[in-house]
Parts: C-alpha cells; sequence; structure tokens
C-alpha cells in the first residue's frame, strides 16, 4: 500500500518534459536548458517579466504572477498579485504555497470585500497552518517532509497601492525616478529574517533569552541552532512544533534539548507603500540573484535596457557574476547540469514587474480577463508532494 502511495504520488507530481507551461490565458513561457523565460507579458498596471534557473535537482524556486479579480466574488477587488517562494529541504513548501497561498487570499479579500495588511497576514497565517495539518498527516510515511520549508515573497498592486509581505530572506526593490536629476535609485520594500543580518540575531536573542545557542556561527555562518540561515518561514515544522523534532528525522535535524515554544516564526513583515508616478518598476527575487547583484546594479539593468527580457537579462547578470567568482567562463557555466550547479549558483527566480501610472489609478475598477502565470510553467495537482527525497538531498537554507 505504501509503495502504491508513493508510486501515485511520484506520478502526480513530476510532470512530463513537455508540460512546461500552464494553459490558459497568457500561460506561456519558454524553456531553454536549466532557464524558463517569459519575457513579456500585461497586468493590470503593465507589462511584466519573468525568468527561472534551476540549480538544484528539484526546482525548489516557485513563483506566480495573477492579474485580474483578487477576490473569489466577481466584485473585486482587481488588481496584480506576485510571489516569489524560495524552498530549502525540497520543493514542497514552495509548491504547496504556490497552489494556496493565493486561493486563501482571494476567500479572505471577498469576506472584507477590499484588499489589506489584514487579508494578506490572514492568507499567509491559513497557509502556514494548511502545510502543518500536511505534514502531520504525512509524518507516519514521509516524516522528513517536516524539515522542508520556504521564504515567501507577496507583492499586491490594488487601488494604487502597493503592499509587500514577507518571510525570508527574498526581496522587493522598487526603480524610483528622482525627479531632479532623472536618475532612477533602488528602494529595498521588504524587510529580510536572515540571521547573517546583526538586528535579525539580535531579535532572535532577544525571543530566546534563555537560549545562548539560538544562533551559532557555523562553518562561517550564522545560522538559526547551527541548521538554517532564515527566522522566519512558512513550513519548517520541526523548528515550531517539538513533536515533529524526533525520530525519524534524519538525526542532523533533531535538536538535543526540547523547546516549549517556536523556534522559527511565521510572522510576515508587511509594508504598504501608496504608488506614485516617479515609481517606474519593482524586482522581485529570490536570494539567488542577490548573493550576485546589489539592489542598484539590478535597477540599472532593468532601467538601461527594453522591458522585453528584464528578467532573463537579471538572471544573466547573476550568472555572469557567478562564474567570474569561481574564476570559469559563463559559457562553461551554462554547460553544468542541475544538481552540481548548486555548488556555483541558487535556484534564481525573478520577477520585474512595470508600472503605468495612468494604469495604475484606475486598475482596480477595470474588469478584464485574468492573468495567471506560474514561474517554471510548473502545473502540478492540487495538494501532492514532490517525490521522495533522500538524505542527502534533504537540507536547510
Amino acid at each position: 500500500m505504501l509503495s502504491q502511495l508513493k508510486n501515485f504520488l511520484r506520478a502526480c507530481l513530476w510532470p512530463s518534459s513537455h508540460q512546461n507551461s500552464r494553459t490558459g490565458s497568457d500561460a506561456g513561457g519558454r524553456q531553454d536548458g536549466l532557464l524558463w523565460y517569459k519575457d513579456s507579458g500585461q497586468h493590470l498596471s503593465g507589462d511584466f517579466s519573468m525568468a527561472v534557473i534551476q540549480a538544484n535537482n528539484l526546482l525548489e524556486d516557485q513563483s506566480q504572477i495573477e492579474s485580474g479579480c483578487l477576490s473569489s466574488s466577481e466584485s473585486g477587488p482587481y488588481g496584480t498579485f506576485v510571489g516569489v517562494y524560495d524552498g530549502h529541504g525540497g520543493p514542497e513548501t514552495s509548491r504547496f504555497i504556490n497552489y494556496n497561498l493565493f486561493q486563501h487570499l482571494k476567500r479572505f479579500a471577498a469576506e472584507q470585500q477590499s484588499m489589506s495588511v489584514d487579508v494578506i497576514r490572514k492568507a499567509l497565517q491559513a497557509t502556514e497552518e494548511g502545510f502543518m495539518s500536511l505534514v502531520a498527516r504525512q509524518w507516519p510515511i514521509q516524516p522528513q517532509i517536516a524539515s522542508v520549508g520556504s521564504c515567501c515573497l507577496v507583492g499586491v498592486i490594488c487601488n494604487g497601492t502597493l503592499y509587500i509581505a514577507n518571510l525570508g530572506d527574498s526581496r522587493a526593490v522598487l526603480g524610483r525616478v528622482v525627479k531632479a536629476t532623472g536618475d532612477v535609485l533602488a528602494v529595498q520594500l521588504s524587510t529580510e529574517h536572515n540571521v547573517g543580518i546583526e538586528s535579525v540575531r539580535q531579535e532572535m536573542h532577544s525571543l530566546h533569552p534563555d537560549d545562548p545557542q539560538i544562533v551559532v556561527l557555523k562553518h562561517n555562518v550564522w545560522r538559526v541552532k547551527g541548521l538554517i540561515q532564515i527566522s522566519r518561514s512558512i513550513g519548517d515544522v520541526y523548528l515550531k512544533k517539538a513533536e515533529f523534532n524526533r525520530e525519524p528525522l534524519y538525526a542532523k535535524f533533531r535538536l538535543r534539548e526540547p523547546f516549549s515554544r517556536p523556534i522559527l516564526s511565521s510572522e510576515p513583515s508587511i509594508s504598504v507603500h501608496q504608488l506614485q508616478p516617479q515609481d517606474q518598476f519593482i524586482i522581485f527575487a529570490s536570494d539567488g540573484l542577490w548573493e550576485h547583484l546589489s539592489n542598484q546594479d539590478a535597477v540599472d539593468i532593468v532601467q538601461n535596457n527594453p522591458h522585453h527580457g528584464s528578467a532573463r537579462r537579471l538572471v544573466k547578470a547573476a550568472l555572469q557574476e557567478a562564474a567570474k567568482k569561481r574564476e570559469m567562463r559563463y559559457t562553461d557555466l551554462k554547460k553544468i547540469d542541475r544538481g552540481v550547479r548548486r555548488h556555483f549558483h541558487d535556484d534564481i527566480t525573478v520577477i520585474v514587474v512595470f508600472l503605468d501610472s495612468n494604469l495604475v489609478s484606475r486598475a482596480s475598477s477595470v474588469k478584464v480577463n485574468g492573468v495567471s502565470v506560474r514561474g517554471g510553467g510548473i502545473n502540478l495537482p492540487h495538494n501532492t508532494l514532490a517525490p521522495w527525497t533522500t538524505s542527502a538531498e534533504a537540507g536547510g537554507t
């Protein structure tokens, strides 16, 4: 029975190679080796560009852009939703977010008949609770799912307002024109939760004053309990509920001391920005991009080139930097297969959302055909899991 269930989940979850884009409105995208890209598409407030490069054996980054009705009620509100989900330890959590978060957001928006910080927070909380329930159900047959988690970066444009919510270390950066000079400056919109940042380490120490080992420097990298770099996430249930930090979870994830309260948090940082005519575009990307490009470098690349292909251009620039750091040619880096490629760079997801100020001001009241695109062209059945990961493949950010 167990082997049949495993085979069923594998068959359901891992699509055939030709299945590289969703069907439906504006769902195109192209594959070039480990690179998936959609150079241009239209959302309610302008155009957008997406690109994903795979480095892991299984793509752990997931992403989506949804534009049109942001509610399960046709009365709206209308706008654009962007999500970047950088998984770690496997793709299960990021895939779960990709197929549940936006549905929760639409449900809560319908209940409140508007978009708000509260709607976004409730949608993230419902997604976290849903994944925890999934872990509880799967624990007897797939206990390692307790060690899988994901960062979660969300942007919502609605009624001329931009909402940014973040858990983990993905990043949203705005390109804004300075009126006096005409320069386009980078403005970071998201708050990051990586213990490599001193203020995040201080936050962890203040939340866990009785644990001097809450953050440990391991192999020259700061990690929570020596295991993971981020302090907030969806999933990572083994660091949130003690009942899942025990055998048969792999020994490397089990803590020596029991804990009575969650070590990691699922509380997002949410900020609200009123969009201005000088706001040109927003870059949403997983940390794989920001490891190699500064905020201003990324903004300059977008600003100094055509909109078409912006996300792919940023991915290429990051890979060129990754190659340079290893003193190798970019063309040679591109030849390295997935899995081995992870030693040179992470999975990288980039979504560039351009803002047309004329459209931003009226988009919430315009009823159009919806746009729905998922990065990598992922088209997987609802509520299913990835193929079983081996001991070697399981790991943390």
